[in-house]
């Protein structure tokens, strides 16, 4: 059987992707295109309005570019508005997040009888990935007044410290160099337990273990990024990347109010000085959300003047848009559409800044990387991706000198 998975959103999709391909691939399944594919699997987003829209474009160009395509639909717009994503053309069956991993074992079992060949092993290179994505927690309990996601992934979730050392020893048995861990709300990772521990527990005993692997943290809430936590991966000597992602949605402490994030700029801006000072190299990315009912000028305003002296390096920026469920879909003071554009292209030009200064901050230093697609690209381990001269193959660490704009390498040394 072929298969196709398309995936949308976060760094949460790709590892339930990622799992699911290997289940497929084991099976006997033949990973190709879509148009090409007997089944394809949508694993869709609902963060945004726009989420919902590709995700409904992208099955119908399937389904008109492949006929005889059978196409599976979960994530969280799936979850989210299972009857609509079941009226949409060739789509066979729609999989709730919470049914996500018993469902595609059932399936399998009908579809892949053990009549085809043998599947492949795991291995770099699975859904065209070179570090494993690996989900340690999932669900959220926070009750921020613009998101979705904890409707539609349920509550906190973690998994066992035992049961994620055995995934990254399988893991770096199959030959993945980087793992990144992954989470919809990662900090909280530990707290619903039988006998509860914290992130940092976790992070303690991965960096204890006998592995070739580096670890890199995704996405962490302000409040969870915790200084042991900072302390420990200053130290690790390589062990986990340098690498942050913490979002803060706002600049202004009112604005922060409105979507109940528990913090202040204030703290956000102790933390990632803290950080910068700690870790010169470090990369720390952010998201911003723009529009959100009742901002003003002044509070906008807030933005421009923190943003551009931060430490950070690049932005996600999001338009608001209401998502049918949640606080904020139900307050006043709505933003006018022409407006939150205006506003997202100015932080977008504040996100390109941050980044050209990033990259010009780390032309000529040398930094460790993993070569990734076909080798003439390496990601550093401040998350910077790099181009570098042929000659060598996926999955192999590279120390690399940075040029003047830091978009391409010279390979200086390579790994044992």
């Amino acid at each position: 059987m072929k298969y196709s998975i398309v995936t949308f959103g976060c760094r949460v999709n790709q590892a339930d992707s990622l799992g699911l391909e290997e289940k497929l691939s084991a099976a006997g399944g033949i990973a190709t295109v879509p148009a090409d594919a007997d089944v394809v699997v949508v694993n869709t987003c609902s963060v945004t309005a726009t989420a919902d829209q590709g995700a409904r474009q992208t099955i119908r160009r399937i389904a008109r570019d492949n006929p005889a395509s059978r196409i599976i639909v979960t994530g969280c717009y799936a979850t989210r508005c299972e009857e609509d994503v079941a009226a949409l053309p060739n789509v066979v069956q729609v999989v709730r997040n919470s049914d996500k991993g018993e469902a595609v074992d059932a399936w399998l079992a009908r579809s892949m009888s053990g009549d085809g060949p043998c599947g492949a092993p795991l291995a770099p290179g699975i859904a065209g990935r070179t570090a494993f994505t690996l989900r340690v927690q999932t669900g959220c309990d926070e009750p921020c007044a613009y998101c979705i996601i904890p409707s539609t992934r349920g509550p906190g979730r973690s998994a066992p410290v035992d049961e994620i050392v055995r995934d990254v020893i399988r893991v770096a048995a199959a030959g993945f160099k980087e793992i990144v861990l992954t989470g919809v709300h990662l900090g909280s990772y530990g707290r619903d337990l039988p006998t509860p521990v914290a992130l940092l527990d976790l992070l303690q005993a991965l960096d204890r273990l006998d592995a070739d692997i580096v670890f890199r943290v995704s996405s962490l809430e302000p409040m969870d990024c915790s200084p042991a936590i900072v302390d420990l991966m200053t130290a690790s000597g390589g062990r986990f990347a340098p690498h942050f992602h913490l979002p803060l949605q706002h600049a202004s402490d009112r604005v922060l109010s409105m979507m109940r994030r528990p913090y202040t700029l204030d703290f956000y801006r102790s933390l990632v000085d803290s950080i910068r000072e700690r870790m010169p190299h470090a990369s720390m990315g952010s998201d911003m959300i723009v529009g959100f009912p009742g901002e003003t000028e002044q509070d906008f305003d807030a933005n421009l003047e923190y943003l551009p002296s931060s430490p950070l390096t690049h932005l996600h920026v999001f338009p608001y848009s209401d998502r049918p469920g949640t606080v904020a879909a139900s307050m006043s003071g709505k933003v006018e559409g022409l407006v939150v554009r205006e506003r997202g292209l100015q932080i977008r030009r504040i996100g390109a800044a941050l980044t050209a200064r990033f990259h010009e901050r780390q032309a000529g230093t040398l930094r460790p990387a993993l070569t990734i697609d076909d080798g003439t690209v390496a990601v550093t381990d401040n998350y910077l991706k790099v181009r570098i001269p042929p000659g060598l193959g996926r999955n192999q660490r590279v120390m690399v000198r940075l040029d003047e704009n830091s978009e391409r390498g010279e390979v200086v040394s390579l790994e044992p």
